[in-house]
């Protein structure tokens, strides 16, 4: 049994509403909309941290490239719900980042998970270190600290 995320641990949220494209013919979210949402609010993660995405880490030669989606559904959405999406960085490596996610409707814990990036020569698509710029940036609005 999936386990509900701990809405504590999140600093930053990003709300949405649900659409009618995204309900399925059971009347609830279609499972594949999860990772668009994710992906939405880290992007607002990023501009929430001054980063402007992809601009900031082009700049050096870096992208970031998804290696990793987990998704644990524990209830679901439905056309109209407004969600509320946390989303913080877990854990900081060499050269990825972690994102542990979770998107709640009022009280109720919907969907938990887990996206793993990595930075990346945009070039040669090898991996290279995290910015240090980033990492300062990160540190600084997590209030639970990313394992590193």
């Amino acid at each position: 049994m999936p386990t509900a995320p701990l809405r504590e641990a999140f600093s930053f949220f990003h709300a949405l509403r649900v659409r009618w494209a995204e309900v399925d013919p059971q009347s609830i979210v279609f499972n594949g909309h999860y990772l668009t949402y994710a992906d939405v609010a880290i992007t607002e993660y990023f501009r929430a941290l001054g980063i402007r995405y992809p601009q900031d880490l082009s700049r050096e030669g870096g992208d970031f490239f998804a290696i990793k989606t987990v998704l644990e559904y524990l209830a679901p959405a439905r056309f109209d719900d407004e969600l509320h999406i946390g989303i913080r960085v877990a854990r900081l490596g060499r050269s990825s980042l972690s994102f542990a996610m979770g998107i709640w409707c009022g009280e109720q814990a919907l969907t938990s998970g887990e996206v793993i990036y990595v930075h990346a020569d945009s070039a040669t698509r090898s991996n290279s270190p995290l910015p240090i710029w980033l990492r300062e940036k990160i540190l600084a609005v997590e209030h639970c600290a990313p394992q590193q």
